[in-house]
């Protein structure tokens, strides 16, 4: 077959503020185009495009017009492979910007920032000649001890949905496909090809798809399948996950591919709705061969072009091989945009930090005072590790940002009598999350030590945590003086908080999740089957039994599980403080509280800024059925509202809400429903802080 570009249409399809993600054919057109491609295959080709390619490309067959689709990790941003098998086959750029943690974007609240990091991101891509980014990883936050936490988007569905649907629309409108990850319910690492996930139909529905949802309508082009069972069967090879959920029921029409090395049967695999076997290297725990399957008449040819059409119609649909061909794969030009992409990686780490406690010591303005830094990262810059390990360039560590602060002596090992001096001391401190194991709740022993050390010796302690998720903080939280929430924050993100510390930046973070006492007090406590070790690395990993994860909770997740039990947490959900002071107020409906069918109604408050600095504060709405029929959350979240405001200046806050808003899912219809009766509105700053109250009836 001779060498040709594939025909491309401009088609408009889903815009988020004003910007065109860069589907080029309707699905219709791309799969029509995909069928002349595939009648023109040998079997062989045909079965090699069931296959990845040399560890991080996609499928092809050069000879035959289709180029190899060349992939790379991770949602924070594009980690550089340098060491695929064959380097020729791309060439990388020398840098790429280390972003704050997905988790720390979720800390803003703010789809905008959401937006413009994943444009940034996918620029760096584009530049690279990447084509898929691997990523936004969007696992729901279930468990604190699960050390990939810190790829996601926090605890609460509705709030990875909006972070989500931004971040897909910004990476695709720069034209690189954004991949929607790990489908479905991987919420454990310990040998995570060894866990079985059993979840009941509302939480699946209510819980761990909302966000996949709305990357789907979004217009993302890809999914990738989970390491673990979902109630008995490996996600990659499972026909209710693919073909049932994805397929079926949110309409997904792009390409799934499984995650690395997560298939064991290709029968199931060409059955499920499976598109690609990544990274597709022989490997000894799959049942069958694919040539053998076929030669016997157990699987089809039409089987093969059913499984291998998606993945040649969305490269089809989003012009990648029109690109490859015309020698468009790169676009070094769009390194120019490296210091705004740090612009934005410096705006996520100052708007998603997170001052947990401050007993009046920040902002710290007295340059002249006597500050002791210390702690587990100076000279390091904390990060997670990984497939979502992003070097970086230019890298601002912890030492360097905060020796600006004014006088400032750095100890890694102060003395007693150094800390008891110390005007104020500042100890950096938190854990190092990476994928592929669990990591306890409590930190090292050697950190909680010294955390416990500067705070009885010296109460004018401020704490930094670098975690990708909540940690035990119980035994010092209340008394240190400030307690800051720094997650991993990026290349440039200390730089933020030393702006935080010193006043120059007003902090507006909001815990995406919730920080427990103890980790007893967690649904997800007793996950890990007795006997295994934090820590521990993947080594034999089939010959581990399979073990149950079982999702007892259901759709109590998070702040739905604290507040129905009743137990306090340390730190709530969307908790977050400020310099300044805001009143929430007046609430009322725009309308009368009815609610029928194919109506909306909207809420309106009034926000001030009471302090006197200039501020950020997210409004955040919950909803709650007042006499449900099945077991409900008290109330859950169903809109947020990031707004800056000066001093004593007010504005009104709107809201709306559709009936859908307040459903369930139905496990005997399978189907989502809203109960008519009372429902309370609740609206505050925090799922904590819900002063404001309304009623709401449903007819």
């Amino acid at each position: 077959m001779k060498t040709k570009t594939f025909t491309a249409v401009l088609c408009s399809i889903a815009m988020w503020q004003g910007t065109q993600a860069q589907q080029l054919l309707t699905w219709d057109e791309a799969y029509r185009q995909a069928d002349v491609v595939i009648e023109r295959l040998s079997l062989d080709q045909k079965i090699s495009m069931m296959r990845g390619y040399d560890k991080f490309f996609l499928p092809g067959v050069p000879e035959a017009g289709i180029p190899y689709i060349f992939t790379s990790d991770a949602t924070q941003g594009l980690r550089l492979n340098l060491n695929l098998p064959d380097p020729t086959m791309v060439r990388q750029i020398e840098r790429s910007t280390a972003f704050p943690s997905p988790i720390m974007l979720a800390a803003t609240f703010s789809s905008e920032l959401a937006h413009r990091y994943a444009r940034s991101v996918g620029e760096e891509c584009r530049a690279s000649g990447v084509e898929v980014l691997l990523g936004p990883g969007m696992n729901i936050y279930r468990n604190s001890q699960c050390s990939r936490n810190f790829e996601y988007f926090g605890e609460d569905p509705f709030l990875a949905a909006r972070m989500v649907e931004a971040y897909v629309v910004g990476m695709q409108s720069t034209g690189t496909l954004a991949c929607l990850k790990h489908f479905l319910a991987n919420n454990t690492e310990w040998y995570r090809r060894r866990s079985n996930s059993i979840v009941d139909e509302r939480a699946i529905h209510e819980i761990y798809t909302p966000a996949f949802v709305a990357g789907i309508e979004a217009g993302a082009a890809s999914v990738m399948t989970a390491y673990n069972r979902l109630n008995g069967e490996w996600c990659g090879q499972s026909h209710y996950v693919i073909t049932e959920l994805l397929r079926n029921e949110f309409g997904f029409r792009g390409m799934v591919m499984s995650d690395w090395r997560s298939i064991y049967d290709w029968r199931k695999v060409v059955e499920s709705g499976q598109n690609i076997d990544m990274p597709g290297e022989d490997y000894f725990y799959l049942t069958s061969d694919i040539r053998s399957l076929a030669d016997c008449g157990q699987i089809t040819e039409q089987q093969i072009e059913e499984m291998i059409r998606p993945t040649i119609a969305t490269s089809i649909a989003f012009g990648l091989y029109d690109r490859i061909l015309s020698g468009d794969k790169y676009r070094p030009e769009l390194l120019d945009s490296l210091p705004a992409h740090a612009q934005t990686s410096y705006e996520v780490a100052a708007e998603g930090t997170v001052l947990l406690r401050n007993n009046g010591i920040l902002p710290l303005r007295n340059t002249r005072c006597n500050i002791l830094l210390t702690g587990r990262w100076l000279e390091e810059l904390p990060r997670g590790g990984g497939a979502a390990r992003v070097e970086g360039y230019d890298i601002v560590t912890p030492q360097a940002a905060l020796s600006r602060l004014g006088n400032v002596t750095v100890s890694q090992k102060p003395s007693d009598e150094e800390l008891r001096s110390a005007d104020v001391v500042i100890i950096t401190t938190g854990t190092y999350d990476t994928e592929g194991v669990e990591r306890p709740f409590a930190m090292p022993k050697a950190d909680e030590r010294a955390v416990r050390r500067a705070v009885e010796l010296n109460p004018n302690t401020i704490v930094i945590v670098n975690s990708g998720s909540g940690i035990d903080m119980t035994a010092w939280s209340d008394r240190c003086a400030a307690l800051i929430y720094g997650w991993y924050p990026g290349q440039n993100g200390y730089d933020a908080i030393a702006d935080i510390i010193a006043g120059r930046i007003n902090p507006s973070g909001k815990l995406p999740m919730t920080i427990e006492r103890r980790f007893a007090d967690s649904p997800a406590c007793g996950t890990m089957p007795r006997g295994a070790s934090f820590y521990d690395r993947v080594r034999n990993e089939h010959f581990i039994t399979p073990y149950d994860v079982a999702y007892d909770e259901s759709v109590l997740v998070g702040y739905r599980w604290y507040e129905y039990n009743r137990i306090e947490p340390l730190f709530p959900f969307g908790y977050g403080l400020s310099y300044t002071s805001f009143a929430i107020d007046r609430p009322q409906l725009a309308a009368a509280g009815d609610l029928t069918d194919g109506d909306t109604v909207t809420v309106c408050v009034r926000l001030t800024n009471t302090g006197n600095i200039r501020g950020k504060e997210v409004v955040q709405l919950y909803a709650g059925e007042d006499r449900p029929t099945v077991v409900r959350p008290p109330k859950e979240l169903k809109g947020i509202r990031k707004v800056e405001l000066d001093p004593q200046q007010s504005t009104s806050v709107e809201f709306t809400l559709s009936k859908r808003d307040l459903a369930f899912w139905d496990e005997e219809t399978r189907s989502w429903r809203t109960n008519p009766g009372d429902y309370t509105i609740y609206i505050g700053n925090s799922s904590a802080d819900t002063a404001c109250t309304l009623k709401l009836t449903v007819k």
